[in-house]
């Protein structure tokens, strides 16, 4: 190949040597080769022979760097295997009414935090203080009657939330403090929801074959297979999934940006044509309980969607119809809050005070206050006066107020309402 050679026809041109490689690799890989054998003193031809060939010649350790991930994988099934037993003997307390169900989160939790601190080795303070809340916290909630109170419901739907910024703890490390690190464990949980319903898809597919081919040979095996390989394997996916998105796995990585640009807009829409049929249809969130709740599970989903759309945007990128789209979000979300902080106020001077009010109403509180400030760091970055890291920046300082909610809501509320 001469100077006929599309490369060396287009060397002084890098945006269409890039398109070039986008558009057909292999193609250009050949045309490299023979232009980078006939010009081998080129400065730009040196500098793709670089990039073609990184990882062939830049990885010196790759023997000591295959150890380490030999290392992290089999740290990996280690914790996936005892969280599996963990949740299984857990799970056979739950069956006799021993213990309440919410300990089953002792069987995943700790030990996806465990990898985490494994990965991250962050202080000895932290370590004392990851060990001390699971341990505390799981003394705390098997303290409390299994008899169900409102009090005690309260503490059993706040203390996942809880957990979860525990394990946010063991995941930033040492950098807790920092937001590019919460930002990531944000990114991480998206990620990791995603590969986790992937595989428990594939999971099912498999479960419902095996239950099938036994019913051929005359075999009902459905009660052992889900209490003990459908428990087992569900938790341990779990490991399997956190482990996964810690490698750079680029299935969830690629597919994630897509599903929140995706999702926002059909939540927007069906959320609007929702609320435009309720209040056609006269529901009532000051006088019907059930659609206050309902009211609130929405704001949840809205909550949950742009802090997702959110959290996948890169701080380079430029203004697109997505941020127009989660602004109208935030604003969708913040009537709804208001709405239902108004009907929640009314209830409460109405019918008096209980656990499960008082709840909803700081949990609702907490919300609006969170939903003004994005939506203030939106209107700022709309009007071009701040970059998109204002924005995550709210989303990410807002965090352990979330997490000391969700304690206060757990620790104090069965001793403040028996």
């Amino acid at each position: 190949m001469g100077n006929d050679n599309p490369i060396m026809e287009h060397i002084a041109n890098p945006h269409e040597l890039e398109r070039m490689y986008r558009k057909e690799p292999e193609a250009f890989r050949q045309s490299f080769s023979a232009a980078w054998e006939q010009h081998p003193d080129s400065p730009v031809l040196a500098v793709w022979f670089e990039r073609l060939h990184y990882t062939e010649r830049m990885e010196p350790s790759a023997a000591e760097k295959a150890s380490w991930l030999q290392r992290d994988f089999w740290v990996m099934g280690l914790l996936a295997v005892l969280a599996g037993v963990c949740t299984r003997i857990l799970f056979y307390y739950v069956e006799r009414e021993t213990i309440a169900p919410i300990n089953l989160a002792f069987g995943v939790l700790p030990f996806i935090a465990a990898y985490f601190a494994y990965n991250n080795r962050p202080k000895r303070s932290i370590l004392y203080s990851l060990c001390a809340a699971f341990l505390i916290s799981a003394v705390y909630l098997n303290l409390l009657p299994l008899e169900l109170t409102d009090s005690t419901v309260m503490a059993y739907l706040h203390f996942p939330i809880f957990l979860w910024v525990i394990v946010g703890l063991a995941f930033t490390g040492s950098d807790y403090r920092a937001d590019g690190a919460r930002l990531a464990y944000l990114k991480f949980n998206g990620q990791f929801v995603i590969l986790y319903a992937i595989m428990a898809i594939s999971g099912m597919v498999l479960s419902l074959l095996t239950l099938r081919l036994f019913s051929y040979a005359g075999l009902s095996i459905e009660e052992f297979w889900f209490s003990n390989v459908v428990l087992f394997g569900a938790v341990a996916l779990s490991i399997v999934a956190a482990y996964l998105v810690t490698k750079n796995l680029r299935l969830a990585k690629n597919i994630a940006p897509y599903i929140a640009q995706i999702f926002a807009p059909i939540v927007l829409i069906t959320l609007l044509a929702y609320l435009a049929t309720v209040a056609g249809v006269g529901k009532n969130p000051f006088i019907d309980r059930g659609f206050l709740l309902s009211f609130n599970g929405i704001l949840l989903i809205v909550l949950a969607v742009t802090i997702f759309s959110i959290t996948e945007r890169g701080r380079e990128e430029r203004k697109n119809a997505s941020d127009f789209i989660g602004f109208a979000l935030i604003v969708l979300a913040l009537i709804i809050d208001s709405v239902a902080l108004s009907a929640i106020l009314f209830r409460l001077s109405s019918y008096g005070i209980t656990p499960h009010r008082i709840a909803v109403l700081g949990a609702n509180l907490l919300i609006w206050g969170h939903l003004i400030w994005l939506m203030l760091a939106y209107i700022r970055f709309l009007r071009n006066k701040t970059g998109l890291e204002s924005i995550q920046k709210a989303v990410t300082a807002y965090l352990p107020v979330y997490g000391l909610w969700a304690a206060i809501v757990t620790l104090t509320f069965p001793l403040l309402f028996g």
